[in-house]
C-alpha cells in the first residue's frame, strides 16, 4: 500500500515536471576560467542526480568491507554462543567429554572465551582429568591475564573438591600474594587451615577473615575457640597457661572445651590448688558435668577436705554419675577402699563406661580380688570393642 502511494505520487510529479520542462526546457550556462558549459535544465537535473548516485555508490563500496566484517562477526558470535550453550547443556546432562569439546571449539570465536575455558576446565574436572583441567585453566590465565584471580579461585575450588589440600593451599597463597585481602580466597584458606588443623596459620589470618565477613559468626567463634584451645594445650608452664587464658576474649571464657583445657593446663603446670578453688567456684555458679569430672582429678593440698566438698554436693546431686565417680576417685586418694567401691558400683549401675570399669578393676586388684578385677577389665574392653569379650579361662595346675 505504501509503495503504491509513492509510485502514484512519483508519476504525478513526473507528469507535472514534464509538462513544464517540455514546453520550455530552460537554459543553463556555466562560465569558469574561460570555459563555457551550456545545457538545458533537464540535462543539468539528470547530471546532478547521477552525481549524487555516484557518491552514494562509492560510499557503499567504501564501507562494504567493514559492514561485511561486522556481519561475519555477528554470525560467528551467534554460532559460538550456540556452541557454548550446547556445550553447557551436554555438561549438565552428564556428557562431559562432548561438552568439553564443544566449549573448547567455541572459545576461539567467543566474545567471552574466559567462560568457555572455565567451563571446559569444569567438564574435564568432572571426568577426573586433572591434566586437561589444568591446561584449560592455564590457557584462560595466559589469554585473559586480567582474570587471574577468577582462574586461581576456580583452580583452588577444583583442587579442594579433589581433596588436593596442599595444591589448593599453594594456589590460594599465590592468589593472596597477587591480591591481598581477597575475601573469598581468605574464606577458603581459613576453611582449609581448619581442615588441616594448622592452628597457628589459622590464627594468623583470622583477623583478616573476620574483617571481610564472608564466614558466619558461628563458624568464626568455633575457629576462635579451637585456636585458643590449642594454645592452652601447648602451654608448658604456669606462666604460659595464665597468659594464654588472660588473652582469651571474655565472650569465649565460658566455653566448656576452653574451660577444660584451662583447668587441665593448671593441673599440668602444678597449680592444683588454684584449679581446685576455681573449679569449686565455677561449679557453684554453673553445674557442668565435665567440670565435675575434673574436680576428681585435681590433687588438692587436702584430699579429705576435697572429698567432703564433693560429698556435700551429693546432697543435691545424689544420682549424678560424674559426681559419684569424682567422689570415688577422692576416696581412693585417701584410701577409703570400701566407700570408693560403693561409689563405683553405683556409677556402674547408673552409667557404665570403660573409664569406670578401669577404675573399678584397679580397685578390685588392689583389694586382691584378681578374678573380679579381670572381669571388670573385660567388661570395659568389651564396651570399647562394641561386643562382649569371652572370659579368659583360669590357669589351673596340671
Amino acid at each position: 500500500m505504501k509503495i503504491g502511494i509513492i509510485v502514484v505520487l512519483a508519476l504525478f510529479a513526473s507528469a507535472f515536471a514534464a509538462h513544464f520542462l517540455l514546453s520550455d526546457p530552460g537554459y543553463v550556462a556555466i562560465n569558469f576560467r574561460g570555459y563555457l558549459v551550456e545545457m538545458s535544465v533537464p540535462v543539468m537535473v539528470l547530471l546532478t542526480a547521477a552525481l549524487f548516485a555516484a557518491i552514494w555508490i562509492i560510499r557503499k563500496i567504501v564501507v562494504a568491507p567493514r559492514r561485511i566484517g561486522e556481519a561475519a562477526g555477528r554470525y560467528r558470535s551467534a554460532r559460538s554462543g550456540q556452541k557454548m550453550t550446547r556445550g553447557m547443556i551436554e555438561v549438565a546432562e552428564g556428557n562431559f567429554a562432548r561438552g568439553e569439546r564443544m566449549l573448547a571449539r567455541a572459545a576461539s570465536t567467543s566474545d567471552s572465551p574466559l567462560f568457555n575455558y572455565l567451563q571446559a576446565a569444569r567438564a574435564a574436572h568432572l571426568q577426573g582429568r586433572d591434566d586437561r583441567r589444568d591446561d584449560w585453566l592455564k590457557l584462560a590465565y595466559q589469554e585473559i591475564p586480567e582474570a587471574a584471580n577468577a582462574v586461581l579461585l576456580t583452580q583452588a575450588e577444583f583442587q579442594l573438591d579433589q581433596g588436593q589440600h596442599e595444591q589448593a593451599l599453594a594456589t590460594l597463597r599465590r592468589l593472596d600474594e597477587n591480591s591481598k585481602d581477597h575475601g573469598h580466597a581468605l574464606a577458603l584458606m581459613g576453611r582449609l587451615y581448619f581442615q588441616l588443623e594448622d592452628w597457628s596459620a589459622l590464627r594468623e589470618i583470622l583477623p583478616r577473615v573476620r574483617k571481610h565477613g564472608q564466614i558466619d559468626a558461628e563458624t568464626l567463634a568455633a575457629w576462635t575457640v579451637r585456636i585458643h584451645r590449642e594454645q592452652l594445650e601447648k602451654a608448658i608452664d604456669a606462666d604460659a597457661v595464665l597468659t594464654t587464658w588472660k588473652g582469651i576474649p571474655k565472650a569465649h571464657k565460658s566455653d566448656i572445651t576452653l574451660l577444660e583445657s584451662y583447668y587441665q593446663g593448671l593441673m599440668r603446670a602444678g597449680l592444683h590448688e588454684r584449679a581446685e578453688k576455681e573449679l569449686a567456684a565455677a561449679l557453684k555458679s554453673d553445674w557442668r558435668d565435665p567440670l565435675v569430672r575434673l574436680f576428681g582429678k585435681v590433687e588438692g593440698a587436702d584430699a579429705s577436705k576435697q572429698l567432703k566438698r564433693a560429698e556435700d554436693w551429693l546432697t543435691n546431686h545424689s544420682e549424678d554419675p560424674d559426681l559419684l565417680l569424682t567422689a570415688a576417685r577422692l576416696c581412693l586418694r585417701v584410701e577409703l577402699w570400701g566407700k570408693a567401691r560403693s561409689y563405683l558400683e553405683t556409677v556402674l549401675s547408673l552409667r557404665p563406661s570403660p573409664e569406670v570399669y578401669q577404675e573399678y578393676g584397679a580397685l578390685l586388684n588392689q583389694l586382691g580380688e584378681t578374678d573380679a578385677s579381670a572381669d571388670a577389665y573385660r567388661e570395659g574392653l568389651g564396651m570399647i570393642a562394641g561386643t562382649g569379650l569371652p572370659a579368659i579361662p583360669h590357669i589351673t595346675d596340671q
